[in-house]
């Protein structure tokens, strides 16, 4: 009788402690995210939430099931320059193929489903990451999510590739060396998994 007594206790105190340690890392997780405001006011987001691509990365590593990361970029980004290998791709504005002489870029266009994909698989109050190559697509986006409703977006600043360098004396002068996902520890990749790439509809 007693050792059974003593071996509930004991199933007790290992299920408490499980607990403990789950709502800590959630804690934690939450927690981890607080950078402030970047100086670079494009990075700004009605929503305030920011988060750097190492941290963004940890956030979903202790919490999986309930941090998601969107990539915002157009698909031909995700495809050739790589991802994060737990991204969804999401695009927030779609690749046209026009030359904008003035600005000497390619023109990109406003998707105008993006808020519906993502409401698609994702609930108003999940907590969302959402990057692009450097951080002023995700702000736009997540801006774009605030006024669909969700609540619990961050913008990852640095973006997938990062700042470009801007020392004059460095060799990787306007390269973007600077930081960003793919220069930081967290894990990414060129396989696509197609639960995760963007299928238009």
């Amino acid at each position: 009788m007693n050792g059974s007594k003593g071996e509930n206790i004991l199933k007790f105190r290992n299920l408490l402690t499980r607990i403990i340690v789950v709502v800590l890392m959630l804690i934690s997780s939450l927690a981890i995210a607080q950078t402030q405001a970047p100086k670079d006011e494009k990075k700004h987001t009605t929503i305030g939430k920011y988060a750097t691509s190492d941290e963004a990365y940890e956030m979903w590593k202790a919490n999986p099931d309930k941090v998601k990361i969107v990539d915002c970029r157009i698909a031909e980004e995700y495809v050739f320059v790589g991802h994060a290998a737990m991204a969804y791709n999401i695009p927030s504005k779609l690749w046209t193929g026009k030359w904008d002489v003035e600005k000497k870029d390619y023109i990109l266009e406003d998707n105008p489903n993006f808020e519906t994909q993502v409401k698609i698989l994702f609930g108003l109050n999940d907590i969302i990451m959402v990057m692009c190559r450097s951080g002023h697509r995700s702000a736009a986006s997540v801006n774009r999510l605030a006024v669909a409703g969700f609540t619990n977006v961050f913008n990852i600043v640095d973006g997938f590739e990062g700042d470009k360098v801007a020392e004059e004396d460095s060799y990787y002068k306007g390269k973007r060396m600077k930081n960003g996902w793919k220069n930081s520890k967290a894990p990414w990749t060129y396989d696509l998994d197609p639960k995760l790439v963007y299928a238009p509809k």
